[in-house]
């Protein structure tokens, strides 16, 4: 890695309600927050020291399909999508893949997409 070459630091998600979707990825990732602005909300890095997953609030609402989504590992979709819906996310699709390695598309409570799948 060169002076020039990036790092990802932060995967940032825009959103009209911080505590929201603090609560639901927080939750669904096990994840406890580490800062927080009027406008901004950070939760631990991911992973062991990769980025921090944040929150901008922004005044408008999701409104077409994400250029970028997370793709969860799961050992289980079936079991991780139903706490997924406990914590408030919504199935985008039926689950799809082969039978050895399925995944589903979901939406958080602000209509983001991520998939859970199986590794």
């Amino acid at each position: 890695m060169t002076d020039a070459t990036p790092k990802v630091t932060t995967l940032v998600f825009d959103c009209t309600d911080l505590d929201a979707m603090a609560a639901f990825w927080g939750g669904l990732l096990g994840m406890k927050a580490t800062a927080r602005e009027d406008d901004w909300l950070d939760l631990e890095p991911l992973a062991g020291g990769g980025p921090v997953l944040a929150f901008q609030l922004v005044p408008e609402s999701k409104e077409i399909k994400n250029r970028l989504h997370l793709d969860l590992a799961v050992p289980d979709i079936r079991a991780a999508g139903e706490r997924a819906v406990r914590l408030g996310a919504a199935p985008a699709g039926e689950p799809a893949g082969s039978p050895e390695t399925p995944f589903q598309v979901w939406r958080d409570p602000e209509g983001n997409e991520f998939c859970l799948c199986t590794a």
